[in-house]
Formats: structure tokens, sequence, C-alpha cells
């Protein structure tokens, strides 16, 4: 079923919500890169023809579908985290900063805020709405779920690590990927707290360990 505007319609029903952003996130997963963040804000007009949870569609399509996005939402809000920022203050943190710059990006502060998931990494003052698998529920998120995919990868194509396959797989775990990390190990753009360094003996004291002590934000990197 296409997403549609009910959970949007749901949070305006408050008399204090007059605006309402969908948000979602790509690049947790990766072994590599940044994580980023989309919020996507709408007049609550129809959206482009297709839209739905950005996995579900084609690389091609989600390029095409982003630039109608473009024009069609009344505002978008990116932001990211970086490899350097998952590995010093986990992925938690890491994307509760994406997800607030996403949103002081926005032309306009919103008043609630639909999140893709169960576990609200954004906390307060944001009012959130968890919604699991809400980038098949809700336009907005639907919306973010495409911008935010396409904006990732993109940006993973043009950092070269040829070897790696960072065009094809941004970053994620395939097989061209991990065997050059076997053979070559992590690049600058890798992720070295994340276990996989685990399994390359050759490369495992290259790994980082944050203090679990370390207050947030303040993380202690340690070999």
């Amino acid at each position: 079923m296409a997403p549609t505007y009910d959970i949007e319609h749901l949070l305006l029903a408050q008399p204090s919500t007059r605006t309402v952003a969908g948000i979602d996130e790509v690049g947790r997963g990766a072994w590599a890169g940044p994580v980023t963040v989309c919020a996507v804000v709408t007049d609550l007009s129809e959206p482009p023809s297709g839209l739905t949870d950005s996995k579900q569609l084609t690389a091609a399509r989600r390029g095409s579908l982003a630039e109608e996005l473009g024009s069609w939402a009344a505002g978008i809000g990116f932001g990211e985290a970086t490899h350097d920022e998952i590995d010093a203050l986990g992925m938690t943190e890491a994307l509760s900063r994406a997800a607030r710059r996403a949103l002081a990006a926005l032309p306009v502060r919103p008043d609630a805020v639909i999140l893709d998931g169960k576990h609200d990494y954004i906390g307060a003052p944001w009012p959130v709405r968890l919604e699991i698998k809400g980038d098949a529920a809700s336009v907005s998120v639907a919306a973010a779920s495409v911008l935010a995919k396409v904006r990732r990868d993109a940006y993973m194509a043009t950092i070269g690590c040829v070897d790696y396959g960072f065009a094809d797989n941004a970053g994620y775990p395939s097989p061209v990927h991990q065997e050059a990390l076997a053979r070559l190990g992590p690049t600058p753009h890798h992720r070295l707290s994340w276990s996989y360094l685990d399994d390359l003996p050759q490369w495992r004291h290259l790994k980082l360990h944050r203090d679990p002590l370390a207050f947030e934000g303040q993380a202690s990197l340690f070999g």
C-alpha cells in the first residue's frame, strides 16, 4: 500500500501542532561513511507518483523521485554524523546529532516529528511519534527515506575507494567490500570502532574502543 497522510493528520489534530516533519535515516548498518538523516515537511498535497519506502525502489527510480521531491516538499533538511563521530560517540548519539542537524536545517521548526523505527534517538524537546515501518506508512517519512538514501549514496560514490566498491555498496558489507578490507585494510572513511575488525587479524590492532564510563559526547578512544 502507498504511504498516506493518516499519521500526519492525527498529529495535526492536536491544537498545539501546526507543522509535522517526517524523519528517516540511512547508513546505520554501513561499515564506512557517515549516517545521514533527512527531515521533510509537506503541505499535505498529493505526493509524486510511486513514492514509497526507498528500499522498495530501484536506484534509478529513487533518483528521479528525489528530483521531484525537491520541488514538491515544503521543507527539506539534511543532517550527517561522520564516521569519526560514530566512533567517538556511538551510533545512538551520532543519530541524535544528525537528526537535530536535519531539523535545524528546515525552513520552519516543526511542532511534532514522525520518526521511522521503534527507538527515539532524537529526544526532548521534540515531540516524537515513533512509527515502525513509517517509511511505508507516512508520506513525509517516505519522502525523507528516499532523499536520505539518494544523498548518502551520491556522497559515497564520490569518495573513491574503487577497490571497496563504495559506488555500488555505499559502505555496506558487500562481498567486494569485505574482500578489499581483508586485503587492504580500512580506509580513512571506515568506522574503526565496529566489530568487523575483530574478524580481520591483520588489521585488528586498528580498532578503537569507546570508554563506556565516558560522559555523553566525551568519549575516550584507546587502542
